[in-house]
């Protein structure tokens, strides 16, 4: 990965579950949760996103935006929140720009196979898009405690 905490969170552009085209800059003067995963519909991935919707009431009264954001296409993703009932945006990226732009998306290890693919990342950014926090490798069943833990104990 190339971005550090501190650096200014690059501005990215894609489209959501909609079709909708959704930027970072979107929502400057806020606080967002940009967190990537692997695929739609996963133990891992569904067990994050489900979290985060058990307690997105909690991170938009705080004034959060959470943004989830994948290779899974805007088909994929309407399916996952039809199916889980989750509240918050999915950009799909599958032409894969911002989780390159990120330096997410890369080699990974499963089970003895090695394959290309999204590592599991959460990017805090504050109110001026800088990046105030990396989170790699999230607790999946716990996520929002971790984001919580960051941005209330500072």
């Amino acid at each position: 990965m190339h971005l550090k905490e501190g650096d200014k969170a690059p501005v990215f552009k894609g489209k959501d579950q909609d079709g909708n085209t959704v930027s970072l800059s979107d929502f400057k003067g806020k606080k967002v949760i940009l967190y990537f995963y692997p695929k739609d519909d996963t133990p891992g991935c569904t067990a994050q996103a489900c979290n985060l919707r058990d307690h997105y009431p909690q991170l938009t009264k705080k004034g959060y935006v959470v943004i989830g954001v994948s290779i899974d296409d805007e088909k994929k993703h309407q399916k996952f929140i039809n199916k889980y009932d989750l509240p918050f945006t999915l950009l799909a990226d599958d032409d894969h720009k911002i989780v390159n732009q990120y330096g997410v998306f890369g080699e990974k290890k499963f089970m003895g196979r090695t394959f290309e693919g999204t590592h599991r990342t959460t990017f805090l950014i504050d109110e001026k898009g800088k990046i105030a926090k990396i989170i790699t490798k999230p607790k999946t069943k716990s996520h929002t405690e971790e984001i919580l833990e960051f941005w209330e104990g500072q």
